[in-house]
């Protein structure tokens, strides 16, 4: 049952007849690992708090820097220096104190993910290198849990929703198999437009929403590569491959 105060915080949602009360009430329920508190996570966290996701769970091991702060919208100035979770923890939960919090001030390892995911709806990988992306899809395909992943560099961004629930999607693995190793690029050295991040995170709370709300997202198994100075979109179908040592038989 919604309470008066929950109708007023989130009346816009109540007004639309693909999620009412009945899908508020799911999203208050629901339990989501954020996976990284950077320029895609910050409007990730922003989102699914403000939406009244009833649990989330939010990882990352840096302390903010000041060079964080050019696309970082979840801190200020005054964090510099201070854990990004523990500041992230206040900002939500001033933003919606009805929500918990569960912080984890560490790169999660393949053991951490194994135990979070395993209790979560949905999984937003928001990290920033390609050994976490893999072990969290690794993760989320064995435990059959629904995962929205993105990354972003210079003026791109690639998007990609893997809804392991049905057994039949392919995962990141199928697109960049063991023998991939770490790009040379990342936003350190080749630098990245703060919006094109928000962007993609925007995205990516939209996705974890639907998911979350047992809306299809139309583009599960996809990649989605923005063009962020042309505002161009590329769509390519994602092969599942039948010897991925993650999603493969």
């Amino acid at each position: 049952m919604i309470s008066n105060s929950e109708r007023q915080r989130y009346s816009r949602h109540l007004l639309l007849g693909d999620i009412g009360e009945e899908g508020q009430q799911r999203l208050l329920r629901s339990r989501v690992l954020i996976v990284g508190l950077g320029g895609l996570g910050s409007p990730v966290a922003l989102y699914l708090a403000s939406a009244g996701v009833g649990q989330l769970l939010i990882a990352d091991g840096d302390a903010l820097e000041v060079s964080n702060l050019q696309r970082q919208i979840l801190y200020d100035t005054a964090g510099a220096g201070e854990s990004k979770v523990r500041l992230a923890e206040q900002r939500l939960s001033a933003l919606n104190p009805d929500i918990e919090l569960n912080v984890f001030d560490e790169p999660l390892t393949l053991d951490d993910l194994n135990l979070c995911i395993q209790d979560v709806d949905l999984v937003l990988d928001c990290s920033d290198n390609l050994e976490t992306r893999k072990n969290v899809n690794a993760v989320c395909a064995r435990q059959g849990v629904p995962l929205v992943s993105a990354a972003a560099i210079r003026w791109e961004g690639h998007l990609m929703v893997f809804d392991f629930r049905d057994g039949q999607t392919p995962c990141y693995e199928c697109l960049y198999p063991p023998e991939s190793t770490e790009p040379v690029l990342n936003c350190s050295t080749s630098g990245v437009v703060g919006p094109v991040l928000g962007v993609l995170g925007s995205l990516q709370a939209l996705e974890g929403m639907k998911l979350l709300l047992g809306l299809p997202s139309a583009i599960n198994g996809q990649l989605r590569i923005f063009d962020g100075r042309h505002h161009e979109w590329r769509h390519f179908a994602i092969t599942k491959r039948p010897d991925c040592p993650t999603c493969g038989p």
